[in-house]
C-alpha cells in the first residue's frame, strides 16, 4: 500500500497508471487513499479524486469498489458537506447511464440482447457449456455479451445508492430521485424480476427507518416535506407496477401508501389522492371485486368534483357513468350465503381492511357486509348526486334493471342501450388526473347481470318454461352459459330453477318451500280481494251482543297462545339479559386483567429503564472520569513540552476545563504534526537534490567503464572463437581416424546381423503356429462344454416336465379314489338308512319283529334328526349284513374280545351271539386300539365316562347288551339295554 504525502500526490499517480494502460493500479492506488484512516479531513481535491475513482469504476464495472468508496466518502463529508457527496453520486449515475445507453446504441438486437430474467444471476453452466460447444459467433451473442453487462452494472449502480442514501435525511430528494430513476429503468426495458426487489428493497429501507427512530440524522416522516417525498416515490411505484401489469406488487404499493398516510394526521394532496384510487380501481377490476372497484370510483368521483374545478362536464359524465356502471356490475346477490362462522369473520376483516385501503370508516362492531353492500352503495350514489352527472342512456339502464318488472322485453331492451354506452368512453382532457375511461369494459358483467334480472322475474311469474324461448329470450349469451351463471345464483338463494334437459324445460321455484316473493303476491292478492268482495257484498249487521260473542272462543284461545308465547318471550329475554350481563362481567373481568397486566408489565418495563439509566449515569461518570484523568495526564505531558521547548506555559489560577485541555493537546498535536511533514518534505527535497547530483557525477565515469568493458570482451570472445576452432579441427581428424578403423569389420556385421533375424523369423513362426493351434483347441474345449451343458439343461428341463407330470397324474388318481370312496360310503350309508324302522314314539324305545324271512331287526327310534343309529342283529346274519355296513360308514364301530373294528380298517367277525340272543362286548379304554382312542379323542365315537365302566362286569353275562351312539353335536348318549326290555 502507497503512502503519499498529499492527496494530490495519489491523483498524480493515478493518472500516470492511466496514461500507461494501467487502470487496475490506479483503481488500487485511488482506493487505498480513499479508505485510509489518514484522510479523514474534507477538502476539495478529495472530491475530485472521488470523481477520477467514479469514472474508473465504471470504466472496468467495479461495483464493490464504488460501494466502499461512496462508504468511505460519505463518512467524511457527512458532516461537513454533504452537497460533495451528492454531486459524486449524481456524477456516478450520469456515468452509467451513459455507458449504458452507449452500449445499447451500439447493438443492434437490444430484444435479444436484454432476453435476461434475472440481472443480478451469473450465468448459468448451460449458456456456458453453449457458447463453447456451439460454432456460433454471430450478432445475437455479441450483442448479449455487450449490453447484459453494462444494464447489470447501471443496475447495481441504482442500489448501491439506495443503500447509501437510505438513511441521511439531507439528501432525501436525491434518494427519491434514485428510486424513480430506478422505476423508469424498469419500465423501459420490462425488467420485472428487478422491479419486485426494488420494490422490496425501498419497503425494508422504510421498515428500518421505523424500527431504528434514534438513529442519527434519521429522516423525519413526521416532516411535510419528507412524507411528500416518501408519498411521491410510492405513487411512482404504484404507477410501474400497474404499467408493468404486477398487479401483486401494486397492491403492495397501496398499502405501503396507506401505511404512510395513516402515519401523520395531515390529508394528503388531492392530485396524489386521485391516482392512488384511479389505480386502485384498476387493481380491484383486475381481481374481480366489483363491489371495492365501484368503491373506488366513488371515492375518485368525489374528489374530482370537489377538487377539480377545471373539470369538463362531458368529462364528469363519463367520470359519473363509470361509477354508476361499476356499481350495477356487482353480483346482486351475497355470495357469502350459508356461509360458516369462520369464514363470515374473515370477510368482515378482509371488508375491514378494503375500507380503510379505500377510505371508508367501518364501525368494527357494526357488520361490515351491511354497510360495503350493493344495495348502500346504490343509496349512496343517490345521496352524493351521482345519477344527476350520468349520462342519459346509463341512467335507462339502471332503471331497466333496478325498478322495471319485465320479465320479456328486459333484455330486448337492455340490448340496444348496451350498444350506445361501449361507444361512449375515451380519453379525458388534461385538466383530469384521469387519463382515460372505457364504459366498454363493463358491458359483459352488464350482460349477466341482466341475465340474472330476467331469471328472478322470469321465475316470480312463470313456473316453468321451455329452453328455447328462454334462449330467445337472452340473446347475449349460449343456453350453456347461462344455466353456467346461473348455479352460482341458486347456490346462494338468489333464484330457485331446475334444467330438465330430457324435456327441455326449466322449472322454477321449489316444491318444498315457496319463493317468498310469491307469498307476499299471493296474501297481497287475498287481501285486495277480501276488501273488493266487502266492498260489492257488505256483510249484514248483527245484533252487538252477537257481534260481542261472534269468535268468542277463538279470542281466548289466541290470547291465552299470546300470553304463553309473551311468557316464553319473557324467560328469553330474562336468560338473554343474564347471559349479557356475566358476559359483561367477564369482560369486565378480562379488561380488569388486561389493565392489571399492563400495568405490571409498564412498572417492569420502567423499573428496567430506571435500572439501565442508572447503569448509564455510572458509566457516563466512569467515563468523564477517565476523560478528565486522560486529559490531566495530556496536561502533565503538554507542562513538559512547553518547558522544554520554551513556549509560554499555561497561567496558573487559570480556569481549564477538560475541552480546553483537549483543544490545547489537539493543537500541540496539529502543530507537531505539521512541523514534522515540513522536515520531511524538506528532507525529501534534499535527498532528491542529493540523489541528482549523484547521478550527475556517475553518468561519465559510468560511459567510460562501459567502453573499455567492451573493449576487454571483444578481446576475449576472439581468443574463444579461435580455440573452439582448433577444438573442432582435432575432434573431427580423430573421427576420421576412427570410421577407417572399423571400416574393415562392416561385411562381418552384416553377416552376424543376417544370421540373427533369420534365427529370431524361424522362432517367431515356430511360436505363432503353437498360439493359433492352442487357441483353436481351447475354442473346440469351450464349445464341447457349452454343447454338454446345454444338453444337461435341456435333460434337467424334461426330467422335471415329466415328474411333475408324473406327480400331477399321481395326486389326480389319488383324488378319483378318495372321490370314488366317498361316493361308496354316501350309497352304503343311505342304503343304510332306507332300513325299515319300526313307528314307536320316544327316545330310546326299541321294537323287534321279524319279517319273512325271520330276520330279527332291533333299531333305536329319535326324534332328534341326523342321530346316527346301531343296528344289531342275530348271529346267523352277521356274516352277511354287517360286514358291508362297516367298510362303507366309519363313524359305526363294534367291539368283540380283544379285536377292534373301525369302519373298513379292520375285517373281523365283531358279534358272538346264541340261540335268540344278541350280545355285544365292549373293552376297557387300554384294551382299544390307537385308531379308536384318536376317533374318541375328537368326539366322533366317545363313551360316558365311568357309567359304562361299572357295567363293564355285567357285560359278559348272558342277555345283557349295550349300545354306543355317536354324538349329535356335541353330546354323547349312551343307551342300557337288555334282550327283555
Amino acid at each position: 500500500m502507497a503512502q503519499f504525502a498529499k492527496p494530490e500526490n495519489a491523483l498524480k499517480r493515478a493518472e500516470e497508471l492511466i496514461n500507461v494502460g494501467q487502470k487496475q493500479a490506479a483503481l488500487q492506488a485511488l482506493h487505498d487513499l480513499i479508505t485510509s484512516k489518514r484522510y479523514r479531513a474534507w477538502q476539495k481535491t478529495l472530491e475530485r479524486i472521488m470523481f477520477k475513482y467514479m469514472e474508473l469504476c465504471v470504466d472496468m464495472r467495479r461495483g464493490r469498489f464504488a460501494k466502499d468508496g461512496l462508504i468511505q466518502y460519505r463518512i467524511v463529508c457527512q458532516q461537513v458537506n454533504v452537497s460533495s457527496l451528492e454531486e459524486v453520486i449524481k456524477h456516478f449515475m450520469q456515468l452509467s447511464t451513459e455507458k449504458a445507453e452507449q452500449a445499447r446504441s451500439q447493438s443492434e438486437a437490444l430484444e435479444d440482447a436484454l432476453d435476461v430474467e434475472d440481472l443480478e444471476a451469473d450465468k448459468r453452466p448451460e449458456d456456458l457449456m453453449l457458447s463453447y460447444v456451439s460454432g456460433e459467433k454471430g450478432k445475437d451473442r455479441s450483442d448479449r455479451e455487450l449490453v447484459t453487462p453494462w444494464f447489470k452494472f447501471l443496475w447495481e449502480t441504482y442500489r448501491t445508492v439506495l443503500e447509501i442514501l437510505r438513511n441521511n435525511s439531507k439528501l432525501e430528494a436525491l434518494y427519491a430521485m434514485t428510486a424513480h430513476r430506478a422505476f423508469q429503468f424498469c419500465k423501459q426495458y420490462k425488467r420485472t424480476t428487478e422491479f419486485r426487489r426494488l420494490c422490496e428493497i425501498i419497503r425494508n429501507h422504510l421498515a428500518n427507518l421505523n424500527k431504528y427512530r434514534d438513529q442519527r440524522d434519521r429522516p423525519d416522516l413526521t416532516a411535510p416535506e419528507s412524507l411528500q417525498l416518501y408519498l411521491d416515490t410510492r405513487v411512482e411505484q404504484l404507477k410501474i407496477a400497474t404499467d408493468l401489469e404486477l398487479w401483486q406488487e401494486a397492491f403492495r404499493s397501496v398499502e405501503d401508501i396507506h401505511g404512510l398516510m395513516s402515519m401523520v394526521k395531515r390529508s394528503p394532496k388531492p392530485s396524489l389522492m386521485v391516482v392512488y384510487y384511479a389505480k386502485l380501481t384498476e387493481i380491484f377490476w383486475v381481481a374481480d371485486s366489483h363491489l371495492y372497484h365501484a368503491y373506488a370510483w366513488l371515492k375518485l368521483f368525489t374528489l374530482q368534483k370537489s377538487y377539480n374545478k377545471n373539470l369538463t362536464q362531458k368529462d364528469l359524465q363519463l367520470i359519473a357513468s363509470s361509477v354508476l356502471l361499476a356499481a350495477l356490475s356487482v353480483t346482486p346477490y351475497d355470495h357469502k350465503h350459508g356461509a360458516s362462522h369462520l369464514e363470515l369473520e374473515n370477510e368482515k376483516e378482509r371488508n375491514l381492511r378494503m375500507s380503510s385501503l379505500i377510505g371508508f370508516i367501518l364501525e368494527p362492531k357494526k357488520e361490515s357486509r351491511e354497510v360495503l353492500s350493493r344495495s348502500s352503495l346504490l343509496s349512496e350514489l343517490t345521496l352524493k348526486g351521482v345519477m344527476t352527472c350520468v349520462f342519459q342512456e346509463v341512467k335507462d339502464l339502471c332503471n331497466l334493471l333496478e325498478h322495471e318488472f319485465l320479465p320479456l322485453d328486459l333484455a330486448s331492451k337492455v340490448q340496444p342501450l348496451l350498444a350506445k354506452i361501449t361507444k361512449l368512453g375515451g380519453k379525458l382532457s388534461s385538466a383530469s388526473s384521469v387519463p382515460e375511461v372505457q364504459l366498454s369494459q363493463y358491458v359483459p358483467a352488464l350482460e349477466k347481470l341482466t341475465t340474472f334480472r330476467v331469471l328472478q322475474q322470469v321465475s316470480q311469474v312463470y313456473q316453468s318454461m321451455k329452453i328455447e324461448r328462454l334462449s330467445k329470450m337472452i340473446p347475449f349469451f349460449d343456453f350453456s352459459f347461462v344455466e353456467k351463471i346461473s348455479v352460482d345464483a341458486v347456490k346462494y338463494s338468489f333464484i330457485a330453477m331446475k334444467v330438465d334437459h330430457l324435456q327441455g324445460a326449466v322449472f322454477f321455484g321449489n316444491e318444498d318451500i315457496e319463493s317468498d316473493r310469491l307469498s307476499d303476491h299471493l296474501t297481497v292478492l287475498a287481501d285486495s280481494l277480501n276488501k273488493a268482495r266487502s266492498l260489492i257484498h257488505p256483510p249484514k249487521r248483527q245484533c252487538k251482543l252477537g257481534d260481542s260473542l261472534y269468535g268468542l272462543a277463538d279470542i281466548v284461545d289466541k290470547e291465552h297462545k299470546r300470553l304463553l308465547a309473551r311468557k316464553s318471550i319473557i324467560e328469553k329475554r330474562k336468560e338473554e339479559y343474564e347471559r349479557q350481563m356475566l358476559e359483561m362481567e367477564r369482560e369486565e373481568e378480562s379488561k380488569r386483567l388486561k389493565l392489571q397486566k399492563i400495568s405490571e408489565e409498564a412498572e417492569q418495563k420502567r423499573l428496567a429503564s430506571e435500572s439501565i439509566r442508572r447503569e448509564e449515569q455510572r458509566i457516563r461518570r466512569e467515563i468523564e472520569e477517565r476523560e478528565l484523568q486522560e486529559a490531566q495526564a495530556l496536561l502533565m505531558e503538554t507542562h513538559k513540552r512547553t518547558n522544554k521547548k520554551g513556549k509560554k506555559p499555561l497561567l496558573e489560577g487559570e480556569k481549564v476545563t477538560k475541552q480546553s485541555l483537549i483543544e490545547l493537546a489537539r493543537s500541540e498535536q496539529m502543530k507537531e504534526r505539521h512541523e514534522m511533514e515540513k522536515k520531511l518534505q524538506k528532507l525529501a527535497k534534499t535527498m532528491d537534490h542529493l540523489e541528482r547530483a549523484k547521478r550527475e557525477e556517475e553518468a561519465p565515469l559510468i560511459e567510460q567503464a562501459f567502453q573499455q568493458r567492451l573493449v576487454e570482451e571483444k578481446v576475449l570472445h576472439e581468443q574463444e572463437q579461435l580455440k573452439e576452432i582448433e577444438l573442432s579441427r582435432q575432434h573431427h581428424a580423430g573421427d576420421l581416424q576412427e570410421k577407417n578403423r572399423l571400416a574393415r569389420m562392416l561385411g562381418n556385421k552384416i553377416i552376424f546381423q543376417e544370421r540373427i533375424v533369420s534365427r529370431r523369423e524361424s522362432e517367431y513362426d515356430r511360436l505363432r503356429k503353437e498360439r493359433e493351434e492352442h487357441i483353436s483347441k481351447m475354442i473346440a474345449a469351450r464349445k464341447r462344454d457349452r454343447e454338454i451343458k446345454r444338453k444337461l439343461l435341456f435333460y434337467l428341463k424334461t426330467e422335471e416336465e415329466r415328474l411333475t407330470k408324473l406327480r400331477e397324474e399321481e395326486e389326480a388318481r389319488k383324488r378319483a379314489e378318495r372321490k370314488e370312496r366317498r361316493r361308496k360310503r354316501q350309497t352304503a350309508w343311505r342304503s343304510w338308512l332306507r332300513l325299515p324302522r319300526s313307528k314307536g314314539k320316544g327316545r330310546g324305545n326299541w321294537k323287534r319283529r321279524r319279517n319273512k324271512e325271520e330276520k330279527l331287526y332291533l333299531g333305536l327310534q329319535s326324534h332328534y334328526p341326523g342321530l346316527l343309529r346301531l343296528l344289531l342283529c342275530p348271529a346267523h346274519l352277521s356274516q352277511s349284513l354287517l360286514p358291508p355296513l362297516l367298510l362303507q360308514h366309519p363313524l359305526v364301530s363294534m367291539f368283540q374280545g380283544s379285536s377292534v373294528g373301525i369302519g373298513s380298517l379292520v375285517l373281523q367277525p365283531l358279534l358272538k351271539v346264541t340261540d335268540g340272543a344278541v350280545q355285544m362286548t365292549v373293552l376297557p379304554r387300554r384294551v382299544i386300539g390307537g385308531a379308536v382312542q384318536t376317533i374318541a379323542s375328537h368326539h366322533l365315537v366317545a363313551v360316558q365316562g365311568s357309567q359304562l365302566l361299572r357295567v363293564l362286569p355285567g357285560l359278559r353275562s348272558e342277555g345283557d347288551w349295550i349300545c354306543l351312539l355317536s354324538p349329535v353335536g356335541r353330546d354323547i348318549r349312551v343307551h342300557f339295554g337288555t334282550r327283555r326290555t
